[in-house]
């Protein structure tokens, strides 16, 4: 038996509000809220996600450090996020033990912004966004590689190049 199959699952739902206003343009989707960003409150507070570092680096600005900080960044660039899964059973932060799925609901979103891509987070959130949300929102997401700290295969300067494809 595995490390992960031997982990307890809890039934976890998300609850942290959707980023978006009538500015947003594109949608960062995650596939689901870290034990670190849950207890921070806000999405990438794990400090080794290399999430905030990445966009500030994209973006040539200073890393926001507090959740005001990061809320005003995202919609200053016109950026919505949220993540594929709004519940699920979870062994700790694991995307590989998500089971029992209930997918988000991304329709306030789009019925609130001019949405027109959508980037997922690594492959989880990419996988989830093709099975649940893909179809409905008519918009193809782009598989962005993961800036979890479990995704030690990319380096930051590696992740900036892959995420260039935001700026377009």
């Amino acid at each position: 038996m595995s490390q992960i199959e031997t982990k307890p699952t809890q039934t976890i739902i998300h609850l942290l509000e959707p980023v978006y206003n009538a500015d947003s343009r594109l949608l960062i989707l995650g596939s689901f809220p870290s034990v670190k960003t849950r207890q921070y409150g806000f999405y990438y507070g794990n400090p080794l996600n290399r999430f905030w570092p990445l966009l500030a680096t994209l973006f040539h600005e200073c890393t926001p450090e507090t959740i005001a900080e990061r809320y005003t960044f995202l919609l200053r660039h016109h950026i919505a996020m949220y993540d594929s899964i709004y519940q699920c059973d979870i062994a700790g932060s694991s995307d590989a033990t998500i089971r029992h799925v209930i997918p988000s609901d991304l329709q306030p979103l789009f019925a609130a912004a001019p949405i027109h891509r959508v980037y997922c987070n690594g492959a989880t959130a990419y996988r989830y966004y093709q099975r649940y949300h893909a179809q409905k929102t008519g918009i193809p997401g782009v598989k962005l590689p993961s800036t979890s700290p479990a995704n030690a295969r990319y380096r930051l300067d590696d992740l900036v190049e892959a995420w260039k494809a935001i700026l377009e």
